[in-house]
């Protein structure tokens, strides 16, 4: 194993002088340890037995954190009295043990516990903190400097220095060790003939916060699901302390391309959903823009990797997803969204070429998926691949593994170093000075090749998690024992030959993280989401505002910050197939009546509604008679039309039915694109048909022909009568001039000889209800 010969390093001459000073002392031990024990010390001299751990010590301070000749190491912290009784003649103290090589030596120690000294010496009294009276649950801070000469450090190493307190209570009347704490001061003061070349990976990566809606207006407004992603943003916030934080480090920047299609999103109009699911106008425009812009500013001429789109969940797609048909076809269209964004948002070109399962784990089918995106390198870790060998020494992190592949082994510890809670000024402090040991012992593991060592952190460091890493790099900017190099260097780095090649097996995949996973169904219910949109799509005029928006959502959807979100993962991916659904039923057939033919031969329409702001095309009309014997369109079936219609239009559209028989008959519309693949809900409904025969026709025409002679001779009887009554008119008038009344001259005209009735025609109609006699 890697650490099978930590102690190797120290064959250097200060490490042999100072296990030789040791042990003559500890060979001295027994006839001194009478005159040295002495229960009941004073309290200039607190003895080195330890009580319960009635006293918490917090290290908040720690500078520098890896000091040099002459420097002057200041730590300062506080006590708190967590038991029931008062403390009295207390004293803090610095203690100080012997130096460790080892990276093993360097674990053991940070799991020791408790308040007992162990090999941690008090140094000179002259620098240790009085404390007359310590109350119960009563804290006290202090500050302790003591120039570094005055440690006793001799050989390079690490070495666990010790803040403690001594004192005693009523129930214990006697100097002991109540309470302490521990940590590690690196000593190289000196730089190193050689030093590692250390990469630390910088990730810029946040969960979903997109939505896949957008405004029918011509920006296509973006939805946000809530305005979380203000605060990251927001001075003091996650994202912008790593940021504003990462611009003074020598890191590669990993970035999801996702976060700054996110935030570029942010820079103009947004609207953010709240919990009723009204929206209200975004205001956090001025804090995207600062971002971005200072973003821009800390990747100038700096190596940029650009993961993905959305980071897909490698491991996910690898155990979940691989057999769901179209699911690893995302990740080459993700990859290719990916550099685009980078280069669009931050202007420069980010290097594509490095896939990153979650917390390094792999095993083959996670390899081939994450190289399925076209990346050459996979970033692995330590606690995954595993050294298999009987190195004495942490390997290079490059190591081929076959197919032009290679995997990045980050070093497990100093990448999980900072997972933490970091909020606590002693956490902080603590994690640094870890950090800073296991580097050291790194570097003097006893080999003489130079290698190179990767840290790969958590996905979404807080934002105190950052400020810790942070310090942690200060800490090595001196450069006396590593050096920094970018993550594409150190994927070309020369791989040690030595070091294990092999990808573990299936089996030995964590089954905590197994159990995160997104399920099959997720990558199910994306397939259904990516078949409904490609569906949707070609009968679009202007299928980007479509495609976009809904391609990212996707890729959003097997993102790998669902992990451990089953229910908010479901509920995102059902919205985004829900809105998707509701897009497509905006263009339909507008539900149609009954009809009735009459005829041979008649016109039916069927109107088709586009509802969107675009325009569509690319669509078919087909209408089907379930009884072609009885109704035809054209001379078969059914007959179809192509269908073209403007953004927020309906058309009507016309179809010829040809009549064979009587009878009802059930008529199916359905759209169809042009490829054959139906469209939205089919529309049904009945034609009442009358078929007409030639026999019925020649009665009809009769009847029609008899209708017409019986009003010609009504007509003209009516003329007749017209005439004549013109003609009594007239004679009457005669009468009354010649002195007859009308009944005089009505007898005299029947007593004359009758005449024929030829009268002129009348062109006034007959009287309403006047009934002719023939």
């Amino acid at each position: 194993m890697a650490e099978a010969a930590d102690f190797q390093g120290t064959g250097s001459s200060p490490a042999r002088r100072w296990l030789r000073r040791a042990a003559v002392l500890l060979a001295g031990t027994p006839l001194l340890a009478g005159l040295v024990y002495v229960p009941a010390a004073s309290p200039a001299h607190a003895a080195d037995s330890a009580g319960p751990q009635s006293v918490d010590v917090s290290l908040d301070t720690l500078t520098p954190a890896a000091p040099v000749e002459g420097d002057s190491l200041t730590i300062s912290g506080t006590v708190v009295n967590r038991g029931k009784e008062t403390i009295t003649d207390a004293r803090v103290g610095l203690r100080v043990g012997p130096p460790m090589t080892g990276r093993t030596a360097v674990d053991a120690a940070a799991e020791r516990t408790g308040p007992a000294p162990g090999n941690l010496s008090e140094i000179d009294d002259e620098y240790t903190l009085e404390i007359a009276k310590l109350p119960s649950k009563i804290g006290h801070d202090f500050t302790i400097k003591v120039p570094v000469d005055k440690l006793g450090l001799d050989a390079d190493g690490i070495y666990q220095v010790g803040v403690s307190l001594a004192g005693q209570t009523p129930s214990r009347p006697y100097p002991q060790v109540l309470g302490m704490e521990r940590t590690f001061l690196p000593w190289q003061p000196e730089s190193a003939e050689k030093r590692t070349q250390l990469t630390f990976v910088w990730p810029l990566i946040s969960s979903t916060h997109l939505t896949s809606e957008t405004g029918s207006d011509e920006q296509q407004t973006p939805v946000f699901q809530d305005d979380s992603l203000s605060a990251e943003l927001a001075p003091g916030g996650r994202l912008e302390q790593l940021v504003s934080l990462g611009k003074e480090l020598p890191v590669t920047w990993l970035i999801d391309p996702d976060l700054l299609a996110t935030v570029d999103a942010m820079t103009r109009s947004y609207q953010v959903r709240g919990h009723d699911g009204t929206t209200v106008a975004g205001k956090s425009q001025d804090v995207a823009k600062q971002w971005l812009s200072s973003l821009e500013d800390a990747v100038e001429d700096q190596k940029v990797v650009a993961l993905p789109f959305a980071d897909p969940d490698l491991a996910s797609l690898a155990h979940r997803g691989r057999n769901v048909s179209g699911s690893l076809s995302h990740l080459r269209p993700a990859t290719e969204v990916a550099k685009q964004a980078v280069e669009t948002i931050l202007h420069v070109t980010p290097s594509t070429d490095f896939a990153w399962p979650v917390e390094g784990a792999v095993d083959p089918s996670v390899v081939n998926t994450a190289t399925s995106a076209g990346a050459h390198h996979v970033i692995a870790r330590s606690d995954s691949m595993r050294e298999t060998g009987n190195l004495s020494y942490t390997p290079t992190a490059a190591r081929p593994i076959g197919g032009g592949t290679t995997a990045v082994v980050a070093d497990a510890r100093l990448s999980t170093a900072f997972q933490r809670d970091m909020s606590r000024a002693g956490s902080s402090t603590l994690a640094v000075q870890e950090f800073l040991a296991q580097s050291l012992a790194l570097n003097l593991q006893g080999t003489d090749e130079e290698r190179s060592i990767v840290v790969a952190p958590q996905r979404m460091p807080t934002a105190s998690q950052a400020q810790s890493m942070a310090g942690a790099l200060h800490g090595l900017q001196s450069g006396r024992w590593t050096q920094p190099l970018d993550l594409e260097a150190a994927g070309k780095a020369k791989p040690d030959p030595d070091a294990t090649t092999s990808v573990p097996g299936s089996g030995s995949y964590p089954d905590s993280l197994r159990k995160k996973e997104l399920p099959r169904k997720a990558f199910e219910e994306i397939r259904t989401t990516q078949n409904t949109l490609d569906h949707f799509k070609v009968i679009l005029t202007a299928e980007d505002r479509v495609d976009i928006p809904f391609g990212n959502a996707i890729r959003r959807g097997m993102s790998s910050s669902w992990r451990g979100k089953p229910q908010e993962a479901a509920q995102y991916r059902g919205d985004v197939q829900s809105y998707l659904i509701g897009l497509t039923k905006k263009v339909q057939l507008i539900p149609k009546s009954d009809a009735t033919l009459s005829g041979r031969s008649a016109t039916i329409p069927v109107t088709v509604q586009n509802s969107l702001v675009q325009g569509v095309d690319n669509l078919v009309l087909r209408l089907t008679s379930d009884k072609p014997n009885r109704l035809k369109f054209g001379d078969g079936a059914e007959a179809e039309q192509p269908v073209a219609v403007q953004g927020g239009h309906s058309q009507s559209v016309k179809f010829t039915a040809n009549a064979t028989a009587s009878g009802p008959v059930e008529v199916t519309a359905q759209l169809y694109t042009e490829d054959g693949v139906r469209y939205g809900e089919a529309r049904r409904f009945t034609v009442e048909a009358t078929e007409i025969t030639p026999t019925v026709m020649l009665v009809i025409a009769g009847g029609v022909l008899l209708l017409v002679l019986a009003g010609i001779r009504m007509y003209a009887h009516r003329r007749r009568a017209a005439a004549r009554a013109t003609a009594g008119a007239t004679a009457d008038t005669a009468a009354e001039t010649a002195g007859e009344t009308p009944e005089e001259a009505d007898d005299a005209e029947q007593q004359s000889d009758p005449t024929p009735d030829t009268g002129p025609d009348s062109g006034n109609p007959s009287g309403t209800g006047e009934k002719v006699d023939r």
